[in-house]
C-alpha cells in the first residue's frame, strides 16, 4: 500500500509517501515541502498547493491520503488559512479518488510515539527510525507528513482487526 501524508499549511505543505508491502516492511519513497511565496496572493498559493500536490499525486499514485485535522490556534487568521489548505488539498485527493482519512496532532503521536503529548523531537525521532533513515527528515513539514502517513498505516492495521473480529 502506498501512503501519502499530508501536513497543511499556507506558505509550507509538507508531504510523504511511505509504502507498505506484503511483509508489512515499509519504505520512505519520497517526502518534501510545497512551498508557497508570502507576496502571493491567497487564491494563488492555494493554487500552487492544487498544481503542486495534483503533479505529486499523478507521478506517485497513492493509494490513499492522510492529512492532519486543523486543531484550534490562538491565531484566527493562521487557523483559516490553514484551513484553506487542507480544503485545497482535501479537494486534490477526491479528485484523484483516494479514500483520506484525518488525523488530530494527539492522534498522530500517540501512533507513531506511544504518548500523545510527545514533543516535536520525539515524533520525527520516531519517524527516523521507524522508517529506518539515517537523518530525520527535514524540514519539520515534511517529518510531521511522514509521521501522519506512519499514522495511517498503524490506524489501518487496527481498523483491519476490526473487521476480523466483527466489530
Amino acid at each position: 500500500m502506498l501512503v501519502i501524508g499530508i501536513d497543511p499549511g499556507t506558505a509550507t505543505t509538507g508531504y510523504g509517501i511511505i509504502e507498505e508491502n506484503e511483509k508489512k516492511e515499509i519504505r520512505v519513497v519520497t517526502y518534501g515541502i510545497i512551498k508557497t511565496e508570502a507576496n502571493l496572493l491567497a487564491e494563488k498559493r492555494l493554487l500552487e498547493i492544487h498544481e503542486q500536490l495534483n503533479a505529486i499525486l499523478l507521478l506517485h499514485r497513492p493509494d490513499c491520503g492522510a492529512v492532519e485535522k486543523l486543531f484550534f490556534q490562538r491565531n484566527i487568521t493562521t487557523a483559516i488559512a490553514v484551513g484553506q489548505a487542507r480544503g485545497v488539498i482535501l479537494l486534490s485527493l477526491a479528485m484523484q479518488n483516494l479514500p483520506v482519512a484525518e488525523y488530530t496532532p494527539n492522534e498522530i503521536k500517540q501512533s507513531v510515539t506511544g504518548y500523545g503529548a510527545a514533543d516535536k523531537k520525539q515524533v520525527q525521532e520516531m519517524v527516523r527510525t521507524v522508517l529506518n533513515l539515517k537523518v530525520i527528515p527535514k524540514p519539520d513539514d515534511a517529518a510531521d507528513a511522514l509521521a501522519i502517513a506512519l499514522c495511517h498505516l498503524h490506524s489501518r492495521g487496527f481498523q483491519d482487526l476490526d473487521t476480523i473480529g466483527g466489530a
